[in-house]
């Protein structure tokens, strides 16, 4: 196992590599009710199971009509009924909208812009465009309408249910387990006598659940000895893909996190990311009982460089174990004030979007230990290594994740 600490991977490079990790292990499917799909991948391509729509449906409430008027009504179509065929000329139908237009209709006419007379005859003028949907308009039977990898949220739903389906296949949800470590945490109650609130345990679950991961244990805070470690690492590995720790990922005289991945027989896929705040952060894989790896993420102690882990190595290796596509590719916004940059290290600086979303300003509060800034951003201006970026220029933002299923 290698772990070269005064060679850190570069920022983008370190995203890449846990995405490429997670992809490499990504397999299996499994199917799942429609409706349990929110937030889920599709594990294989979502066709059309029948050309859409299915048959030539009325886009108006009034009248299908054949030959010219006035026309004699014969009959009513109703959304969900089969019309049967105009076999003569100058009848019609009166029909609703979403029903299916009869064989031998020549025409629809709206029934706001029709006159029925006082024999019962209708009269009135078709519009030049055909009001109906036509079969096929939206989709072939058999075309592909999502790719596998594509992410399932409430519209993918619907479009899956038009096409008449009831299951979705789909990949499995990463699952993810949190181990805190640190003697020096408090899990209730406020801070004080040289001890701090543990501000991680809550909140990490949440950030993976957004990253599309499914929680399987919490523990912590774990004793800073290496039998712990192991034990608790041991013990979330057997139900999780992936184990993230928060702390002990430099080597002071508590931090056991290098010594039970060594015992583990763990690789190191990254080791330290030249990215500030954010530092020693870590992420290895883990071989497993079964024969499929297992990955760990050692998370920073300090809250927001925690954050910053998650966004880095944590968010592209669960894209990648979940099948979906991930790209280094960032939206750019403009640059409100000047920001400065890190040296040889990427800085990702905590910043609000403008009402508009093009505008970007950093917020206060944004020490590696603090978390008041981290409420009040909607993501980081990305400074990359040897950067300074002035006021008014274009910069890569990478915002902070959404829920699952929801749309940017």
């Amino acid at each position: 196992m290698s772990a070269d600490v005064n060679t850190p991977v570069g920022w983008e490079q370190a995203r890449e590599l846990a995405y490429q990790a997670g992809l490499a292990a990504s397999a299996g499917a499994e199917r799942i009710p429609l409706t349990a799909g929110d937030g889920r991948t599709l594990a294989e391509p979502l066709r059309a199971l029948t050309a859409l729509p299915a048959f030539p449906t009325s886009s108006i409430d009034g009248w299908a009509v054949r030959g010219t008027g006035p026309w004699r009504p014969v009959g009513r179509v109703l959304a969900g009924g089969t019309p049967p065929p105009l076999t003569e000329d100058g009848v019609c139908v009166e029909i609703a909208t979403g029903a299916m237009v009869p064989d031998g209709a020549a025409a629809l006419i709206r029934v706001e812009e029709s006159v029925t007379g006082a024999d019962g005859r209708v009269t009135g003028t078709p519009r030049p465009m055909p009001e109906w949907r036509l079969p096929g308009e939206e989709a072939e039977l058999g075309e592909e309408l999502l790719p596998a990898g594509a992410a399932v949220d409430p519209a993918v739903i619907g479009v899956a249910a038009t096409c008449g389906y009831e299951t979705l296949t789909v990949r499995p949800e990463p699952r993810a387990a949190l181990l805190v470590f640190g003697d020096e945490l408090l899990t209730a109650g406020p801070p004080g006598a040289g001890r701090v609130r543990d501000s991680l345990g809550p909140q990490v679950p949440a950030w993976l659940r957004r990253y599309g991961a499914t929680i399987t244990a919490v523990s912590g805070p774990v004793k800073d000895t290496l039998d712990a470690h192991l034990d608790a690492i041991r013990s979330a590995l057997d139900t999780a893909d992936l184990v993230c720790t928060t702390g002990g990922t430099m080597h002071g005289p508590v931090d056991h996190l290098h010594p039970a991945l060594a015992e583990l027989g763990a690789e190191y896929l990254v080791n330290t990311v030249g990215v500030r705040p954010g530092f020693p952060m870590l992420l290895a894989r883990v071989p497993g009982p079964d024969g499929r790896p297992r990955f760990l993420a050692g998370l920073p102690g300090n809250p927001q460089s925690a954050v910053i882990a998650l966004i880095s190595l944590v968010a592209p290796l669960l894209a990648g174990l979940a099948g979906r596509p991930f790209t280094s590719d960032l939206p750019l916004v403009e640059a409100a004030v000047p920001v400065p940059g890190r040296g040889r290290d990427t800085h990702l600086a905590l910043a609000a979007l403008d009402p508009t979303g093009r505008t970007a300003a950093p917020v206060g509060h944004v020490g590696s230990a603090m978390l008041r800034g981290l409420a009040n951003a909607h993501g980081f201006v990305v400074v990359r290594p040897g950067v300074k970026v002035a006021a008014g220029d274009l910069v890569p933002f990478l915002p902070l994740p959404l829920l699952p299923g929801e749309r940017a």
